[in-house]
């Protein structure tokens, strides 16, 4: 079988940090023949290379190649592009790791799409990963259409043909971005760029020691003489314009008004941020035109203004006022709604932990001139957001705990503006309600809800709440598709988080009473505390002290909408005299059904079947439980023995 996708890995000193990214690897459901590994070992200096060439030894998949150090990440990439047999690369750093489906699912949207670069939806823990890109896919996706230019890591499949047309290599030796020089001229020279949104690819992770090179403190002289070789790609590959200006834009915002913004700022030596504004305020002077900074958001254009006039100080003075801002997301309303769980909320940025506010019926006017001081820099970044308020959104997205991994809900949306006191200043409010579908969500566990608030010149995210505990909403679990799913509070946070495949005690049917079960005409009925959107199939277990069986039953709504009523036949032949526990499976059709007890048992006297109150444990069985907790202490309390000496 012809190879279609070779993953290059560089690999320095990564220890432990390897083990997830080897195990992904070997997870891949594309077929094993049809893709290979390529580990580049760049001189580590601990066991990772003994631990590779045993790995290679075992797994015919792998293939180690050696080499002194080279510095940078560059060079290796670029060994295994020249030994690698696949139709694509895919490049994946030693201390990250892939979604399971993530070679096949990225190599077939490549071939269907017939694209030279293949994007994968990213999930970042403790790393930051584009969303705006990951909101939909993009099979067809340019500079122009798709904000592309947001991802320049170079975790992408690409077209290994493609890669020989154009002779397209990474920079090598001790430097930085030449991740931001390759994956730019692939864009802008590809045929097609797609992007794989759907699911999540590639899990780019913050190690717990902090020492991912793309977190170690840079020289700000080499770092911006790079960046601007990522400038020079762009300049040839583009005709001066719209589009240059937008890319130029990317670095201006991301690698330069953002490192001199609010605490990322500030909690830097001052030695060391005034070199980092010396380097951004020389590119910034050489490199990018008025129509760059132009068309950023309005806090983004002050900075730029600010760094352009060479003001370290008020750039300085700026970033304290701007590290006070922050969004701030109210719960108003967590309900079940067919079958999906609605969420309404306001959102709207505090400063101080008090509602920031804003001056009414203002205009959009331009930054004509570097304000004279950040006192009018503040008004006028404050005037912009309030007439630019009718542009604000705020997404509610999933997070999954355990991944990070993302994903956005609908939303529903309406901006308010609130009077403040005498009526000339306002709150700019948004107010939103988010449909969560659980059945449309890949896999169970918990869930965190995000908020992501767009207003003005800030994008940032919170968790919805907190909730105060007396006014929290209580909606019960539900059943949906199959599985069951929780809106909770966190505590002690108050934080609003989905558990999917709820099981037990957190179901909540530990609170149906007696009263709300009855038995009659040989049938069961019982009021649960459970969400249904129609009649769902489930599964009961009766079971007393010699046997067990089981049964089918229905969940079903009731006419009031809270609770379903859960109900079952009672085949007389079965249910012979005696006290039977009862217990519920929710997912009947699962490969391992488990099962919730509930809070009441049925007993048989041959004529009737009453329900009655779950009965302890007899006698024998604690006397059993008894015998084994006094064996269990002393089997601890001894110590074998042993005789040394020849036999």
């Amino acid at each position: 079988m012809p190879v279609k996708v070779s993953v290059i890995i560089p690999v320095y000193n990564p220890g432990v940090y390897i083990e997830d990214c080897i195990s992904s690897l070997q997870r891949q459901s594309l077929p094993p023949d049809e893709y290979e590994v390529i580990f580049v070992d760049d001189g580590s200096t601990d066991e990772t290379p003994a631990r590779l060439d045993a790995l290679a030894a075992e797994d015919p998949r792998v293939k180690v190649i050696h080499q002194e150090n080279s510095g940078w990440s560059g060079k290796p990439r670029n060994v295994g592009i020249a030994a690698s047999r696949g139709e694509f690369v895919m490049f994946v750093d030693n201390d990250d790791y892939l979604g399971d489906e993530a070679l096949e699912r990225m190599y077939d949207y490549g071939v269907a799409n017939g694209a030279d670069v293949v994007v994968g939806k990213m999930a970042g823990k403790g790393r930051g990963v584009p969303v705006e890109l990951f909101r939909r896919n993009h099979p067809r996706a340019t500079v122009e259409n798709a904000p592309l230019i947001d991802s320049l890591t170079p975790h992408k499949m690409i077209r290994r043909a493609f890669l020989d047309r154009i002779g397209l290599r990474f920079p090598e030796g001790r430097r930085r971005l030449e991740d931001h020089v390759f994956i730019a001229e692939a864009y802008l020279r590809a045929e097609n760029v797609s992007v794989l949104s759907d699911y999540v690819c590639y899990y780019h992770i913050r190690r717990d020691d902090g020492s991912n090179a793309g977190f170690e403190r840079f020289d700000p002289v080499g770092y911006f003489k790079n960046l601007r070789e990522a400038l020079d790609v762009v300049e040839r590959y583009t005709e001066p314009g719209p589009v240059r200006d937008k890319l130029f834009r990317r670095w201006l915002r991301v690698e330069m008004v953002e490192r001199l913004r609010a605490r990322r700022f500030l909690q830097l030596p001052d030695d060391y941020r005034r070199e980092l504004f010396t380097e951004i305020h020389q590119v910034v002077v050489e490199r990018f035109g008025p129509g760059v900074a132009a068309a950023m958001q309005p806090t983004q254009q002050v900075v730029a203004a600010l760094t352009a006039a060479d003001r370290y100080d008020d750039v300085v003075s700026f970033a304290q006022w701007e590290a006070g801002v922050a969004p701030r997301a109210a719960p108003e309303h967590v309900e079940w709604r067919d079958g999906s769980v609605s969420i309404g909320f306001t959102a709207e940025y505090v400063s101080g932990d008090q509602p920031m506010t804003f001056p009414a019926d203002v205009e959009t006017a331009p930054l004509n001139d570097t304000p004279k001081d950040v006192t009018e820099a503040v008004e006028w970044v404050a005037a912009q957001t309030a007439a630019r308020f009718g542009q604000a959104t705020a997404d509610l997205l999933l997070r999954e705990r355990s991944s990070a991994a993302q994903y956005f809900q609908p939303v529903r949306l309406t901006r308010e503006t609130v009077p403040v006191g005498d009526g000339e200043e306002v709150r700019l409010v948004l107010r939103a309600t988010a449909t969560v579908d659980p059945a449309a969500l890949p896999r169970d566990g918990a869930w965190d809800a995000v908020v992501r608030v767009k207003l003005g010149g800030w994008t940032k995210e919170c968790r919805l709440g907190p909730a105060p505990r007396e006014s929290r909403p209580a909606p019960e679990a539900g059943i949906v598709g199959s599985r069951s799913a929780l809106p909770y509070w966190t505590e002690p946070h108050g934080n609003l988080s989905l558990e999917l495949g709820t099981r037990g005690k957190r179901l909540g049917l530990g609170r149906v009473k007696q009263s709300d079960v009855t038995v009659s005409g040989g049938r069961f009925r019982a009021l649960l505390p459970l969400h249904v959107p129609g009649d769902t199939e489930v599964r009961l277990r009766f079971v007393s002290s010699q046997r067990y069986f089981d049964a089918p039953g229905t969940l079903s709504p009731t006419a009031e909408g809270s609770g379903a009523l859960l109900g079952a036949a009672l085949p007389a032949d079965d249910l012979s005299r005696g006290t039977w526990r009862v217990a519920l499976c929710l997912t009947p059709s699962a490969d391992r059904p488990r099962f919730t007890g509930l809070p009441f048992a049925l007993r048989a006297t041959g004529e009737d079947v009453l329900v009655v109150p779950v009965p302890g444990p007899g006698v024998a069985l604690r006397l059993a439980r008894g015998t084994r907790r006094v064996l269990g202490a002393a089997r601890r309390r001894v110590v074998p023995r042993f005789k040394t000496g020849k036999h």
